[in-house]
């Protein structure tokens, strides 16, 4: 047995120096299986996670969010889970840092990055080099406008900056209050240019997968995390400091899940309107990628793991 063990270690090592460095990036929705995928392919690789999701990189965001479990990733190193607190805004600036930082010491492991999430701006930030205009959280205009209704941001902005309103998604109240503030300090949102961001290849694998799927997973899903102890995360998080506040501007289950702990809401309304949201925002991330004609679409895993090896291969 020790001696099958070693050989498969020494065939590892000789796959891996054949390989020349690359970066994958596994997105999609939410619930299509993506972190999986990812795990599979570092096993198969020699590879390490890069998350990409802008509420897993909180601590104690964890049911509520779906975040990996560490027998989910089997032995695998993940990058950028858990590194903030849920009670500060953590930007997309700072996940390009460190993401950067994070698949820079990757690849000089000898090992490739393979970035997962379905953050679809933290993903373009990173891959694609985006820069990010440096203005400063400006605190009393966002308390002028926590009490704005989405829409009426959104109808701010235009006034503002019509071209950034063009472009932006309209029903996500913190990316909207974000370019508020940056139109309000420098007169509008500049355009996004690239710069060089990433040291090797990149190969963008997207998880396609049939709307009536989809939405049997998200149901799934969500019952399982109920199970778990979702609603306990919860009243433990407000318990341990989190303003309601706070819970709101987190999105989606947060939001849900502080409503029904104030009695705002009955415990199946709070489910069947999450449900619904959360469908809503998975259409929202197929709307963001497919803007994207670098990305290669697959339906599974085999498919993913074929396109690798072609990549590789090339």
């Amino acid at each position: 047995m020790a001696k099958e063990v070693k050989n498969m270690i020494d065939m590892r090592i000789a796959q891996k120096k054949k390989i020349k460095p690359f970066i994958t990036a596994i997105i999609g929705p939410t619930s299509s299986g993506k972190s999986d995928i990812a795990v599979l392919l570092a096993e198969t690789f020699g590879g390490e996670v890069v998350s990409a999701d802008s509420r897993q990189v909180y601590r104690g965001l964890d049911i509520g969010t779906g975040k990996i479990t560490k027998q989910e990733m089997r032995g695998v190193p993940h990058h950028l889970l858990d590194i903030a607190s849920a009670t500060r805004r953590f930007t997309a600036s700072l996940y390009q840092k460190k993401a950067r930082r994070a698949v820079s010491q990757i690849l000089n492991r000898g090992n490739i990055p393979i970035v997962c999430g379905g953050t679809g701006f933290y993903v373009d930030t990173f891959l694609k080099g985006l820069s990010l205009p440096e203005v400063p959280p400006n605190r009393p205009l966002r308390q002028a406008l926590e009490k704005k209704s989405t829409q009426e941001l959104f109808e701010i902005l235009c006034a503002l900056d019509s071209r950034r309103a063009k472009t932006i998604d309209r029903k996500n109240p913190r990316r909207l209050v974000r370019a508020i503030e940056i139109a309000t300090a420098l007169g509008e949102v500049p355009p996004v240019t690239h710069a060089p961001a990433v040291p090797a290849p990149v190969l963008t694998i997207g998880i396609v997968i049939p709307d009536k799927k989809l939405k049997k997973n998200i149901h799934a899903r969500l019952l399982k995390r109920v199970k778990l102890g979702m609603i306990s995360e919860a009243r433990r998080l407000h318990n341990n400091g989190l303003s309601w506040k706070r819970f709101d501007e987190l999105g989606l289950e947060y939001r849900f899940l502080a409503r029904y702990l104030q009695k705002k809401m009955r415990k199946q309304e709070m489910l069947t309107q999450l449900e619904t949201a959360i469908n809503q925002y998975a259409k929202r991330q197929k709307q963001w990628f497919k803007r994207d004609p670098s990305i290669v679409w697959v339906k599974n895993a085999k498919e993913a793991m074929r396109t690798v090896k072609k990549f590789v291969a090339c």
